[in-house]
């Protein structure tokens, strides 16, 4: 990453953003592409799609950026929750073009050199979290799973789910803002 943008802050790259500078997007991508990438890495397990999907992302963020509100969340949680997303859009768009075919597994070490969501601290803030809600953040946001998915897995009805995610999510908001 370029050292002169680690120390620019998230409420300067919104504004440049959604300013259309070309800039706000370098300074994006030079400090949370490594981070987006680790997500989406996890999730679509395959070099070649985790960095196509790293590519929409980024699109995505840039044309959306007039959507970030920072009430509801800090810049990387939204930025995250964008890479997330379309990693799942693709895995679902692979199942569907190919039922039958599984995702070939990622190599240890691709995995190893792939940063994560700990460089932005999102992975901290889960360990703080109960149990019960450790489980379902890390199958709904690390492992792509749907919310029916996570109720299965858990044995736990579709509403428990929703309720534990709930309050993780704004127990984790409330971390987050205190670091």
């Amino acid at each position: 990453m370029n050292r002169q943008n680690a120390h620019i802050s998230d409420d300067k790259i919104i504004q440049l953003l959604q300013n259309s500078s070309k800039e706000g997007l370098s300074i994006l991508y030079d400090k949370y592409a490594g981070a987006l990438y680790g997500v989406i890495l996890r999730i679509v397990q395959q070099q070649e799609a985790a960095e196509e999907v790293l590519q929409d992302t980024v699109l995505k963020i840039w044309n959306n950026a007039s959507k970030f509100d920072a009430s509801k969340g800090t810049l990387p949680a939204w930025i995250i929750n964008i890479a997330r997303n379309a990693a799942i859009d693709r895995i679902r768009l692979k199942k569907i073009n190919t039922k039958t075919q599984e995702l070939e597994p990622i190599s240890n070490t691709l995995e190893q050199q792939a940063l994560n969501p700990d460089v932005i601290g999102v992975k901290e803030l889960t360990e703080k979290l109960n149990p019960e809600q450790k489980a379902i953040i890390d199958l709904i946001y690390f492992n792509g799973y749907t919310q029916s998915e996570t109720a299965e897995a858990l044995n736990i009805p579709v509403g428990t789910v929703k309720t534990r995610l709930r309050a993780a999510i704004i127990k984790m908001r409330e971390m987050f803002s205190l670091e």
